[in-house]
């Protein structure tokens, strides 16, 4: 009995040490592919990541600079999260044209809506480029200068890097500067709307849910690419034609079981996972909470407003969500950190650390790192705190702020400048803030005002705070600025802006809420930037230098660089998780589920009468499990973040399975610290994707485009490379 403990206990560590990680795709022989193996991966590196023939990696754009994507046919057809899409979802809705309410279906290549700047971005190459970009800089001791070599040398490499006339060079950082990537990439701009299912649907659940588990939520919509008549990336136009991938993926309807291989492809945003223990009790204690408790009162107004009407929910519901997303996140990062022992985890291991530093003989070089990581960040800890209210406050959460400090921008436009520049400046602005004031409301945006600046007043760093908000009244500052500001109007911003640039300067410089944002600016600009840039470039260099010490003392270790929005591939299984003690979450939701949270009418969980009446006669289609239940959504222990959402969920054979669209409350702190007895991403059940699309939305013409198929029925697909199962697909 014993021994069949330790055997568990092995098995389960070995288990739990193959999963986590964001690995770079061009770089996954050895190590990756064995673990993948092992975890019951069918495919071979080759299927995922290859130059010379079409994989995976040709089916997986960036899609805005901000989420993932996947192409699903032939014809471009391209798929990604409702809420990756909502904007343009959004930009095309009114009150009597409700695409958010209703959902929207292009029956006809002729109704797809083009959006204006929305891209998606194909990597064709990556190239490992260290050495060329660190050339030079050996024998640099001053951080700046080292900087300004790495950057020429960047600057030279991209320009020429052998490319197509259409395509680009981007070189990332990856291991905190210690490594560099060359990634050649296609981005096309021609993107158009394609489907959607309505908010009830592809947002169900909305804020209540978000970051939750169990989820019931069809988190998706469709796009395609369109291309000039020689398949190249064009502006948009009406002779453009779908583009043609290299690779598609297939869709599987045989769904997912517990302990099935998940493979999760995307381009995850921002993670730290190598920060000190220093760093991460500050996030814990400082930094989380004061953002936290912003957004909190800027969401209890605006929430207040959308509940009553319908008018501002349409003009605030991108932005709530926005808001919401990050302040929920932090709170569920926050619990988790503290839940997982992060902090002491991280002294465990630093303890561990400076064991190898001595063992190895490199105390001069590593000796002092984790001294200097807690000095410095002991004193950078108020401008931090200061910074983090500036930007929340100012920059994001207050619109009216957020306006005026644009225009902020504008006058050091002049200063540095002058008026020429100014002018060009000016004209650009006005345009773009067009679509920033359709949306805008100064009745909704004067309360939130109200409640943040009382903060800032109250609960910024003293030292930092202009003399004038010294014990000010909140909400006689608001009714004073909103009352007189021309800014919370595009007309009265087009006004004060009218004429030449001092002319413009003068009349800005007169406006309260302008001087309020020249106030807080300048302190930021001249107390508080100026410090803190300098201690972040002195971490900065630690960081450095920690993750060199890092991969010199763990050679054979599994250390995989943070993210950085760039591709990544992410394996793990289908799993269910234990969050606290006696309660235990399966890893899949059906559409029964959904049912149980219906509320009719409500802001959250209200859902279409067609997709009641579907339920009521169990009318599911080809979609449905074995048992007969409709599934909706599945958990898997791979490793994400935010950029993942609109990913594809592969299996074993490199077939879409699901949507990766969030994670659970309890691991959101994956971003710094990956614990896979909770940390798990949420998933659409590419099933329930394809019952909305089929029996919901009667999109015949879009499921004709599909390619479908059954791995775990059709033996002959297993273990046959993707090209060779597409080949023999299509000859049948």
């Amino acid at each position: 009995m014993k021994f069949l403990k330790l055997f568990l206990l092995l098995f389960v560590i070995q288990t739990q040490a193959q999963q986590g990680g964001m690995w770079i795709p061009s770089l996954l022989k050895g190590m990756n592919e064995t673990e993948m193996k092992n975890l019951g991966m069918k495919m071979s590196i080759k299927d995922i990541y290859d130059v010379n023939q079409s994989s995976m990696k040709d089916a997986v754009p960036h899609f805005n600079g901000g989420c993932t994507s996947e192409v699903i046919s032939p014809k471009g057809l391209l798929l990604t999260n409702h809420h990756c899409g909502y904007s343009q979802i959004q930009s095309h809705s009114s009150v009597d044209k409700d695409y958010l309410a209703d959902g929207f279906w292009a029956y006809k290549m002729e109704d797809e809506l083009p959006n204006e700047n929305l891209t998606v971005t194909f990597i064709v190459k990556i190239e490992d480029v260290t050495t060329q970009i660190l050339e030079g800089t050996a024998t640099l001791t001053n951080e700046a200068d080292k900087q300004k070599k790495i950057q020429e040398n960047i600057t030279r490499l991209s320009a020429s890097f052998p490319k197509e006339s259409w395509q680009e060079n981007k070189i990332r950082t990856f291991y905190e500067g210690n490594q560099y990537l060359l990634f050649v990439t296609e981005t096309f701009s021609d993107v158009r709307l394609v489907g959607a299912p309505p908010t009830s649907i592809g947002k169900f659940g909305s804020d209540t849910d978000n970051w939750v588990w169990p989820r019931h939520t069809g988190d998706f919509s469709l796009f395609r690419i369109y291309a000039d008549k020689n398949n190249r990336p064009a502006k948009y136009s009406k002779d453009n034609v779908p583009y043609a991938p290299k690779h598609f993926l297939p869709i599987s309807l045989d769904g997912v079981a517990e302990d099935d291989f998940t493979l999760v492809f995307g381009y995850p945003g921002k993670t730290n996972e190598y920060l000190p223990s220093v760093a991460i009790e500050q996030i814990v204690n400082e930094l989380n909470p004061a953002k936290i408790e912003i957004r909190d009162k800027a969401l209890k107004v605006a929430d207040g407003f959308m509940r009553k009407d319908n008018a501002i929910k349409i003009q605030y519901a991108s932005k709530y969500a926005s808001i919401a997303n990050y302040w929920k996140k932090w709170i569920g990062e926050t619990q988790g950190l503290q839940k997982s022992n992060a902090v002491a985890v991280k002294r465990n291991d630093e303890k561990t650390f400076q064991e190898k530093v001595k063992k190895a003989g490199k105390e001069k070089e590593y000796g002092t790192l984790l001294a200097d990581f807690d000095k410095n960040y002991t004193a950078i800890a108020p401008y931090a705190l200061a910074r983090d209210y500036f930007m929340e406050t100012v920059q994001r959460n207050t619109e009216l702020l957020s306006a005026a400090y644009r225009l902020y921008q504008l006058e050091q436009v002049y200063n540095a400048r002058g008026e020429q520049a100014f002018n060009d400046r000016k004209n650009n602005l006005i345009g773009g803030l067009a679509d920033f004031y359709k949306n805008f409301n100064a009745t909704v945006d004067e309360k939130v005002f109200e409640q943040l600046i009382d903060l800032y007043t109250t609960k910024s760093p003293k030292q930092f705070l202009p003399n004038s908000l010294a014990n000010v009244d909140a909400k006689k500052l608001a009714t004073a600025i909103y009352s007189i500001s021309k800014i919370t109007s595009y007309a009265g911003l087009k006004e004060i802006l009218s004429g030449d640039a001092t002319t413009a300067l003068g009349n800005l410089r007169k406006d309260p809420a302008y001087q309020l944002v020249k106030e807080l600016a300048d302190s930021y600009n001249i107390q508080i930037a100026p410090k803190y840039d300098e201690i972040n470039q002195t971490i900065t260099a630690l960081q450095c230098t920690y993750m060199k010490a890092q991969l010199e003392l763990n050679a054979n270790g599994r250390l995989f660089p943070d993210a950085n929005s760039t591709l990544r591939v992410t394996y793990g299984k289908v799993k269910g998780y234990e969050p606290k003690d006696a309660t235990l979450y399966t890893p899949v939701t059906y559409l029964e589920g959904v049912m149980e949270k219906y509320i009719p009418g409500d802001y959250e969980f209200d859902v279409p009468s067609k997709l009641v009446e579907l339920y009521k006669n169990k009318d599911y289609g080809n979609y449905s499990d074995a048992t007969g239940k409709l599934p909706v959504c599945f958990i898997g222990t791979n490793h994400t973040t935010g950029g993942n959402s609109g990913s594809p969920a592969v299996d074993a054979n490199g077939n879409l399975i699901g949507l990766n669209f969030d994670r659970v409350w309890e691991g959101t702190m994956s971003d710094i610290y990956y614990d896979p007895s909770i940390c798990r991403n949420i998933m659409v059940d590419i099933r329930y994707v394809l019952f909305i699309m089929d029996k919901y939305a009667g999109a015949k013409n879009l499921m004709a485009e599909l390619k479908l198929v059954h791995p775990k029925k059709d033996k002959t697909l297993i273990n046959k490379p993707l090209k060779q199962k597409q080949s023999e697909k299509k000859s049948k």
